[in-house]
């Protein structure tokens, strides 16, 4: 590509000089248009997703409602809409009316600072193809995402459910592990970057993506993400096998339908966002932008996007089909243990190699000795974790690896008395008989 062509085409980037401009149609549109993708993107990955997890099962999937079963995710929308809306009478109402809203509103706006694509021209206007940007833009991203968490915690206080509450109390402590190890993966790339603006991201990936140059922090986030959209493996906040629903146990029809919104766009907000981070946002792949000089420019970017976006919705899928739900206390150890002092040394060594590079050192020599210790760092902390063996699990169960009987009232669930009260005859002519705790566990009664 000539230098001419670069410069033309470096200047159609948009920056944050770019955005505050626009007349109030193209602002108001652009909303408009962001909020119908992500309606369209939630129906799509509905359907997207029930039809590959069909394939993997060897079952059809839905192919009734619309050709191949594309309506399906509509006709769902409208049997929430019109099914019955459900109050308990326990609940605190106004609270419990207000938490999904809580939860699907920031999931919208996140969007707002995801770039499609460069400059381009809209009725005569150049605009960029993105809702807005910021100095900080990537930071209104965990903002919202832990508005979004609110939601769930007080949709978990407010249904006054043991389920729904364990259900909130479990999303409020998984956020808040990944999402300090999902904060600390961002680091690296504002340090390449220079900026925490996302078309400035994009734009300093105009050479070589990020995944290449901090592997590392892709790798976390992408580990982060999942425990972020509260989707298997990572889904005790649901966990129907031992918490019925969840923090959601108590709802249904349209409210519930705000709770099953967010959690698809905030499926297609993350992986917008490692798109933008790690994967050179609306840049064509190397391949095509090599050889084909105009791929970057027009509206030939969205395609890119479009791509990049739907593999990282399909990996979200493929895992959700692949691998079972972890156990608490592994989720916990992965993202406090592991994740989180990981991602802290990255970082020292990203700013370490940064700053003697700058001082003009050699960075071969300074790459193979870092390798090196990153090693043994990993081979000690193995051997560190073999010679412990398995201490934490038996922390978690008491009186493992003892020969006593163990006890199973004793640092599990709770189990309910035996002596409780117990009905005799038919509905009309009920009468409470107590039962004595010997023949309840004799199993005479």
């Amino acid at each position: 590509m000539s230098p001419l062509t670069l410069a033309a085409a470096s200047a159609k980037e948009p920056t944050l000089k770019s955005f505050g401009d626009d007349p109030w149609w193209l602002i108001g549109g652009k909303v408009l248009a962001i909020f119908v993708f992500l309606v369209l993107t939630v129906l799509l990955s509905m359907w997207v997703e029930r039809r590959v997890i069909a394939r993997m099962q060897l079952r059809v999937g839905p192919n009734r409602v619309g050709p191949q079963g594309l309506l399906q995710g509509l006709a769902d929308g409208v049997k929430l809409a019109l099914k019955e809306d459900i109050v308990p009478r326990q609940v605190d109402k106004l609270v419990f009316v207000l938490a999904p809203i809580v939860s699907a509103v920031p999931a919208f706006i996140s969007f707002i600072i995801i770039p499609f694509g460069p400059t381009v021209s809209v009725f005569g206007h150049q605009t960029a193809l993105q809702g807005t940007d910021l100095p900080v833009a990537v930071l209104l991203v965990l903002a919202m995402s832990s508005m979004g968490v609110y939601g769930i915690v007080l949709a978990g206080w407010s249904s006054m459910s043991p389920y729904s509450l364990l259900g909130g109390l479990r999303s409020s402590a998984q956020v808040i592990s990944y999402e300090i190890a999902m904060g600390l993966s961002f680091v690296a790339v504002f340090l390449f970057a220079g900026s925490m603006s996302t078309s400035d991201i994009v734009a300093a990936q105009h050479d070589k993506w990020f995944v290449v140059l901090l592997l590392p922090s892709f790798l976390v986030y992408v580990i982060t993400m999942m425990g972020e959209s509260n989707r298997i493996p990572f889904d005790l906040p649901e966990g129907e096998g031992e918490l019925v629903g969840g923090f959601h146990t108590e709802y249904s029809s349209l409210k519930f339908a705000m709770f099953f919104l967010a959690e698809y766009i905030n499926l297609a907000t993350l992986s917008a966002l490692a798109t933008t981070l790690f994967l050179g946002g609306w840049r064509a792949p190397a391949p095509i932008s090599t050889v084909w000089a105009g791929a970057n420019a027009g509206w030939w970017p969205v395609l890119w996007f479009l791509v990049k976006l739907w593999l990282f919705i399909f990996f979200f899928i493929w895992l959700r089909g692949s691998l079972p739900r972890v156990r608490y206390d592994q989720l916990m150890k992965l993202g406090w243990k592991v994740l989180m002092p990981f991602s802290l040394g990255w970082i020292l060594l990203v700013s370490t190699i940064r700053a003697l590079r700058n001082e003009g050192h050699d960075m071969r020599q300074i790459v193979i000795i870092a390798a090196v210790v990153a090693a043994v760092v990993l081979v000690a902390t193995v051997i560190w974790e073999m010679l412990r063996g398995g201490e934490d699990e038996k922390e978690i169960v008491p009186g493992a690896g003892r020969d006593a009987a163990p006890d199973p009232a004793a640092g599990g669930f709770p189990v309910p008395p035996l002596d409780l009260p117990h009905y005799h005859g038919g509905p009309a002519g009920a009468t409470k008989v107590k039962t004595p705790p010997e023949e309840v566990t004799s199993g005479t009664h």
